[in-house]
């Protein structure tokens, strides 16, 4: 039997792993109740059977979906248990079972081997205190996990600039696909098949369609992640899809505004790319931001909020008492209100060859996608912020060597401490300091980074570069209908000039020079750039917003 057919023919595993007899009697009891007739539930008894276990499903292919063990057991601990799962099933959820004596080692686990979660003992009820978290989990999974049989597939070269676009359009989507390299031998008769002269990538759709080198909307609207306005007017549009815009459209949508969100790429913004956030506010073990993007999307969706992706906003003028939204296929939105929130975009670094490879080894921002093909070589991140701490902490997983270049003294002058320590503690980053990338070569894809340090200039071969080098705002599509400062951030509340403000009443907060338009997160001058306040601001905003309708 093949590995594909073992893994349809059977459902995903949850391993359930303790010593005490009577403790995994009761956990295996409540999981099997609740997930029995979706997953196989499997016991074991001591850390030795359980790595067996997972040893013997790795080898036929079937996946194992979550692991709950406990964490004191003789011979090794549930740590060190999922030390060795994941090294098998590297997409595995975890849960640690935990005495109130052994919080420590649970923190501990969270670092050490990104655990999931951890539940106290007793848990009773399991309704309120364990399988709000399993479900949660398992539902991650779900959504994340890669599929060998996915039915989508894309065909394209490995180091093509085109080919990434597309595969981080869909992973950014959270859209399963398959992934060929024209090189594979699977992929000769696809491209036979796309017809002669048919540009790569190349994406095949289930009914057997073929999309050739097809741009973003294109993919968006066949796969019918593309929605079309269904009114034309409503109490508010958000611009941007952000944690600050998301977190606008659930608090005005479950307020009762009917609003609409309208996202360029797609959602959740530059935190959406991010490996884990680990310092947000409810979240013990992180979130990737993939999943926090992914919950605050169906947030927004369950109280009403449309969503209009990926289409960019190109004008916003006002027709009073309305605002009118233009967007890059024609349409117009009128509304009430709006609120900016497109956030920032990496700035370019200009270094010689950095244009001509970018796609191609050189990336912006976290590049999840190609985090496993950097397996076993050596990775450049360029930036010393808390994104390029995460980005460094997460490709170290994956590649031989993750070389830090920064221009400032020590990575503690921008990076939260929590990542600094973690980063120090690591045996295969290493920080640069004082230095810049004075140059990057390569034929087909990046080859040589050229690091330029006080000390010394040095070539360093790299399969990888990543880029995350201050943010630019993306408010060039605004043109003069809101003022901003001189590096293109909106002003808003007490830092707008008088000259730029025409009503009696003094702005609020977050309000722009245009009224009844707002500005949030990172797009707007001297905001934290913080995931926690960019969801603040946009939350705030709202009550702003209603403060304009009873205004009208």
């Amino acid at each position: 039997m093949s590995h594909h057919t073992a893994e349809r023919a059977q459902p995903a595993a949850i391993l359930v792993v303790d010593d005490d007899e009577q403790v995994l009697d009761a956990v295996v009891s409540d999981v099997r109740r609740r997930y029995g007739a979706t997953y196989r539930v499997l016991a074991s008894s001591s850390a030795a059977h359980a790595l067996a276990q997972a040893e013997r499903l790795t080898r036929r292919g079937a996946p194992v979906a979550l692991v709950v063990t406990d964490q004191r057991m003789p011979g090794m601990t549930g740590t060190e248990l999922l030390v060795q799962l994941k090294s098998l099933q590297p997409h595995l959820k975890s849960v640690l079972l935990t005495a109130y004596a052994d919080t420590d080692a649970a923190i501990a686990a969270i670092n050490d081997v990104s655990l999931d979660q951890y539940v106290m003992k007793p848990w009773d009820p399991p309704e309120e205190h364990l399988f709000p978290v399993l479900d949660e989990l398992l539902e991650e999974w779900t959504a994340t996990r890669p599929r060998r049989e996915a039915g989508l597939r894309a065909v394209g070269e490995r180091w093509s600039a085109s080919s990434h676009r597309m595969r981080d359009f869909l992973a950014r989507n959270q859209v399963p696909f398959r992934w060929i390299d024209v090189d594979h031998p699977d992929a000769a008769p696809l491209v036979t098949a796309a017809g002669k002269g048919a540009r790569l990538p190349l994406l095949l759709l289930e009914d057997g369609r073929v999309l050739t080198d097809p741009e973003p909307a294109q993919v968006s609207e066949v796969l019918g992640l593309s929605s079309r306005p269904e009114v034309d007017f409503c109490d508010l549009v958000v611009i941007g899809a952000g944690p600050a815009g998301l977190a606008a459209a659930v608090y005005a949508a479950s307020e009762g505004l009917s609003t609409v969100v309208v996202e360029a790429e797609a959602p959740g913004g530059q935190a959406g790319a991010s490996s884990r956030i680990e310092n947000y506010l409810g979240f013990p073990a992180g979130v990737s931001g993939s999943e926090l993007s992914r919950r605050a999307l169906a947030q927004a969706r369950r109280f009403g909020a449309g969503v209009i992706s990926p289409h960019r906003v190109v004008t916003l003028r006002a027709e009073d008492p309305y605002r009118v939204v233009r967007l890059d296929d024609g349409n117009e939105l009128h509304c009430t209100s709006a609120i900016i929130a497109t956030g920032v975009q990496y700035r370019q670094l200009e270094a010689p060859g950095v244009a001509d490879l970018t796609g191609r080894g050189v990336y912006y921002g976290a590049a999840s996608t190609e985090a496993a093909a950097m397996a076993g070589g050596r990775v450049v991140i360029v930036g010393g912020a808390n994104s390029a701490g995460q980005a460094a902490l997460n490709l170290a997983r994956f590649a031989e060597e993750v070389v830090v270049v920064i221009r400032g003294a020590g990575l503690r002058e921008r990076m939260s401490s929590y990542l600094c320590d973690r980063i120090e503690a690591s045996d295969n980053i290493t920080v640069r300091t004082g230095a810049r990338v004075a140059e990057v070569t390569g034929t087909h894809r990046l080859e040589t980074v050229l690091v330029e340090g006080p000390d010394r200039t040095e070539p360093l071969s790299a399969h990888g570069m990543f880029i995350f080098i201050g943010g630019r705002p993306l408010t060039s599509w605004l043109g003069q209908s809101v003022a901003t400062d001189r590096d293109g951030f909106v002003l808003t509340g007490a830092r707008l000039r008088p000259d730029r403000w025409g009503l009696e009443r003094d702005p609020f907060l977050l309000e722009t020079s245009l009224p009844g338009v707002f500005a949030v997160g990172d797009v707007r001058a001297a905001s934290v750039k913080r995931v926690a306040s960019a969801v603040g601001e946009g939350s705030v905003a709202v009550q702003f917003v209603h403060q304009v309708l009873a205004g009208l």
